[in-house]
């Protein structure tokens, strides 16, 4: 695994599962820091200029010095293992744009939430949305940022009402090897929920 570049730009012939990911969360979260901060490749990204037309509709409360956001996806590559490639596809966060997540969805193995302890409660219409779809196994990151208060997995839990048995790690989403971890956490139960009970 190498940084972006020519040399990382094609898959090894070795590689012979590609698995499809969702990268959900809010809007401001850090979906598109993760994506460009574990992509093999350079990451596609549709990021747009944010203007007066979204005062009022996008809430910037602790999102100081955002200026840019995604209006239709990220996209990037990561090569887990010499067989296994992660194929990433960050959703905007806002809800005018969710209707994208179906198409963008579609294929995909799970979803990673990333989450912001700082603005929790914009967590929880992304949870529902991934709850309707029902068949796509997802784990919560919380990615900390710097003014970030740690809460407990249990404390976590409760406050997103999550089922037991979903994954919640931890996670800096500037932080390559933190990003792969939580990825890697998302994989492993998407995993188990395909081969159900034993």
């Amino acid at each position: 695994m190498g940084s972006a570049g020519s040399a990382d730009r094609y898959l090894p012939d070795t590689v012979q599962q590609a698995v499809k990911i969702l990268v959900v969360g809010d809007f401001g979260v850090g979906k598109t820091t993760m994506i460009g901060a574990v992509s093999e490749i350079e990451p596609l990204r549709t990021e747009e200029t944010m203007t007066q037309a979204s005062v009022g509709v996008d809430d910037l409360a602790g999102l100081d010095g955002k200026t840019t956001t995604t209006v239709a996806m990220d996209f990037g590559r990561i090569t887990l293992s010499p067989y296994t490639a992660l194929y990433l596809f960050g959703t905007p966060g806002q809800r005018r744009f969710w209707d994208l997540w179906a198409g963008l969805g579609e294929g995909a193995v799970g979803a990673l939430v990333l989450v912001d302890t700082r603005r929790i409660e914009g967590s929880f219409e992304v949870l529902d949305q991934l709850e309707l779809r029902g068949d796509l196994p997802f784990a919560v990151a919380v990615n900390h940022f710097p003014d970030s208060t740690r809460h407990s997995p249990q404390a976590l839990r409760e406050a997103l009402d999550l089922e037991p048995g979903t994954p919640i790690v931890h996670c800096d989403a500037r932080s390559r090897s933190s990003s792969v971890d939580a990825l890697i956490a998302l994989v492993k139960h998407a995993l188990a929920m395909q081969k159900g009970p034993s």
